[in-house]
């Protein structure tokens, strides 16, 4: 679900469809559209819910964008870019509505306690459009999931910046990557966060960061809580046979997605997608 949610992060349409509204570019729409399931948030509580993102990088963006478009607005052009770019990618529009129709109850269901982000998506009315309609649920439960990972984080004492290094030094994204998407945090910033990594025994000695065999437990043990709770708040309602039933619906979509080039061979919202 991963990857049908990302097209609404690189479809090409996304940064041209955000100025055709009155937004500033690519990191105003991505803040504005993101955020709109909350409504006309000013930049605090997105900061808290967002996680690793500088706080000063979203106070360009939020507010000042609802000073040039509405939340609703957000919406409707954010439902109407993903649909074409999975259209457009190849994405079966029989399989996506049959799979809408499985996680439409347990997106519905979803245990709201302490996911913001994912309880605003769940609280919209599904497109009719299948392809809509998918990208929708798909992104509700991504939210959910996010929530309970920054739950996770937090009950561990990771701030989002230092749970970007986490990642670079499991290997999984380069930190490169992760400090071009997450622009406005200055290198003394990244340098002190691996500091307080380090002083926990998290991170190694090196220039670049490695995760201790600590590091490695306690980020594997976050990530294995992220799943628990997202199954357990959440995902159970499908069992066993109703993921089956999902991924084998959604299979072809997420391959066309994949191989539609659409998305970066590494990502920084951890997806990895063959060259």
């Amino acid at each position: 679900m991963e990857t049908l949610h990302d097209v609404t992060y690189f479809a090409p349409e996304v940064r041209s469809a955000g100025m055709a509204q009155g937004l500033k570019g690519f990191w105003m729409t991505y803040f504005a559209w993101r955020a709109a399931p909350l409504g006309p948030v000013p930049a605090g509580p997105v900061v808290a819910m967002f996680a690793g993102f500088h706080p000063g990088t979203i106070a360009r963006a939020l507010p000042d964008a609802w000073s040039r478009t509405t939340p609703q607005a957000c919406l409707e052009a954010r439902a109407a870019v993903s649909t074409a770019a999975l259209r457009d990618a190849g994405a079966d529009p029989e399989a996506c509505g049959q799979a809408a129709a499985v996680l439409a109850p347990v997106a519905a269901a979803a245990d709201p306690t302490g996911r913001p982000l994912g309880a605003a998506n769940a609280a919209l009315e599904l497109p009719a459009d299948p392809l809509g309609r998918l990208w929708q649920l798909a992104t509700t439960l991504r939210e959910h999931r996010g929530d309970g990972h920054i739950a996770a984080l937090v009950t561990e004492g990771i701030t989002g910046l230092q749970a970007h290094l986490l990642q670079s030094g499991s290997g999984h994204i380069p930190q490169a990557v992760l400090q071009r998407a997450r622009i406005g945090w200055t290198d003394e910033d990244w340098a002190g966060a691996a500091d307080a990594l380090r002083g926990r025994g998290l991170l190694g000695p090196g220039p670049e960061p490695a995760l201790t065999p600590a590091g490695r437990t306690l980020l594997d043990s976050i990530e294995a809580r992220t799943d628990e709770r997202a199954w357990s708040g959440g995902l159970a309602a499908l069992g066993d046979h109703g993921v089956e039933e999902v991924l084998t619906l959604l299979r072809a979509s997420v391959r066309a997605v994949a191989t539609s080039r659409m998305l970066p061979e590494i990502s920084p919202t951890g997806l990895t997608v063959p060259g």
